[in-house]
């Protein structure tokens, strides 16, 4: 029988899909662990669910990212030995673009850099190769048969099962209400009991700067919306015949997947509306527009897989200024460790950040590269583990984009194209100045940039935002500007 403490080696706040593999990974070097997630184990309230994610080894954002992508399929193939699951399908992945895009010039050149195996192909060759396809034949394309898609949902089971099996504790439906440093440990205090604690780890993904101030401001939670179709020709859309896409095209960047786990092809927009939202109260039901921007992107380049809609859920990226995590010491409490800000691009990461943090809560640095996700590349505020780094404290190094034209360039768009189809323009599709009204999606008067402009995120104080703007990969100059094209390095 099971023996249960208050006092642990380290505690493990949300138990997602980086909170989960943390968990395991203490638990597997003998320390007494104990996770704690505000919902249940698993759940579809956070950004660890959907049936498929998207793994790749070409990884143009930044080098740093291919090693630990490599080590993270070792780490994915030990969990699927240890479980007994398969948590990792192989279709080949393909990134696309025109070819002067940062998407294929990134991935084509991380495949060469970094010797993986790959092959260049037109979209013709595409569209002939993988039928469920049919891309302009001037899109060039990276194929990799290493990528694939992981099953979130079956991998958070697996490695709290494990965890188990090692004697790690965990629990659900216990929502912490704060923590504070006890001597050079932690005391956790949930709405059921408090727990003492040598380190913590904090994964909380779109709730973390509530559990984490100086997160405030730098993990900003945005609503996105995937779809589901039935395809009018199934065989085009099975794992052995599609591979897993991420293109951009002029509407924008997109991803998508082979019909897996329930009915349906399944694909989404990076950023989709950019709607900031507060994860306590955003809209959760997808919209009738949500709907037809998606549809918009299917029937025109994957009219096979674009029959009657199976599915559409709303779920949640986590941004941060400069779409890299934060994975970092708290500046003041060395104790505390933290990873944040995936942007839409972390699940893949899952198994190797659960390595690093317990890394992190158990010696206080990492044997990975983890330097380009720094927290104090945002706040100036260096921790512990980079005291040895004092260039870290340089000017911020994100580009500056004016979101609030994105937003209403693309609300004008939508008016012309519901025009164009003779649908009614209703007064909320009119684009106003941020803060004027209330976007759908959001209730009770939440404006995605309200927080912003009241300098408040979910009641409290944040800094000065004004030198602060996001990049979005959706609008990047480097694909609308083609005459001054560069990868990421």
């Amino acid at each position: 029988m099971a023996t249960y403490h208050k006092t642990y080696h380290t505690i493990v706040l949300g138990v997602g899909g980086m909170g989960s593999a943390a968990v395991y990974e203490l638990a597997r070097r003998g320390k007494r662990v104990l996770g704690i997630e505000k919902f249940d184990i698993p759940n579809t309230m956070g950004s660890s669910h959907g049936y498929t994610r998207i793994i790749r080894k070409a990884y143009y954002e930044d080098p740093s990212y291919v090693t630990l992508i490599k080590r993270a399929y070792e780490l994915w193939q030990e969990i699927e030995r240890r479980s007994g699951r398969q948590l990792l399908v192989q279709t080949g992945s393909l990134d696309i673009g025109p070819a002067d895009s940062w998407v294929f010039k990134g991935s084509r050149q991380s495949s060469i850099d970094h010797n993986l195996v790959h092959e260049i192909l037109t979209g013709r060759e595409i569209n002939q190769r993988y039928p469920g396809y049919r891309l302009p034949e001037d899109l060039m394309g990276v194929y990799q048969p290493e990528g694939g898609f992981l099953i979130p949902e079956a991998s958070t089971v697996a490695y709290i099962e494990a965890a188990h099996q090692l004697g790690g504790e965990v629990h659900g439906r216990e929502t912490v209400l704060s923590w504070e440093p006890d001597g050079d440990g932690v005391r956790v205090i949930t709405d059921r009991d408090q727990y003492l604690a040598d380190s913590l780890v904090i994964t909380a993904g779109a709730w973390n700067p509530q559990i984490l101030p100086i997160l405030n401001g730098l993990a900003i939670p945005e609503r996105q919306v995937l779809a589901w179709l039935q395809p009018y020709k199934p065989e085009y859309f099975t794992p052995g015949t599609f591979p897993v896409f991420n293109i951009l095209v002029p509407e924008g960047r997109f991803y998508g997947f082979p019909v897996h786990g329930v009915p349906g092809f399944k694909f989404g927009k990076y950023h989709h509306f950019q709607e900031m939202v507060n994860p306590e109260y955003y809209n959760r039901e997808p919209l009738l527009e949500d709907e037809q921007m998606l549809r918009e992107f299917s029937s025109r380049y994957f009219p096979d897989g674009s029959g009657p809609t199976m599915s559409l859920v709303a779920c949640m990226f986590t941004n941060s200024p400069d779409n890299h995590f934060i994975i970092d010491l708290h500046p003041d409490y060395p104790q505390v460790s933290f990873a944040s800000g995936f942007s839409g691009h972390g699940y893949k990461f899952a198994s190797v950040i659960g390595e690093i943090l317990a890394d992190l809560a158990d010696w206080g640095k990492t044997r990975h590269n983890i330097q380009l996700f720094n927290l104090a590349r945002f706040t100036g505020r260096v921790s512990q583990l980079y005291q040895d780094h004092p260039g870290l404290q340089r000017e911020r190094p994100y580009t500056r984009v004016n979101r609030s034209s994105l937003r209403q360039n693309y609300r004008r768009e939508l008016i012309s194209r519901r025009a164009a189809r003779g649908v009614p323009i209703r007064p909320q599709d009119i684009p106003v100045r941020p803060g004027r009204r209330s976007v759908p999606g959001n209730q009770a008067g939440y404006h995605p940039r309200s927080h912003l402009r009241r300098g408040s995120l979910f009641g409290k104080p944040v800094t000065d935002f004004s030198d602060r703007t996001y990049t979005w990969d959706t609008a990047d100059p480097r694909y609308w500007e083609q005459d001054d094209i560069k990868t990421f390095w």
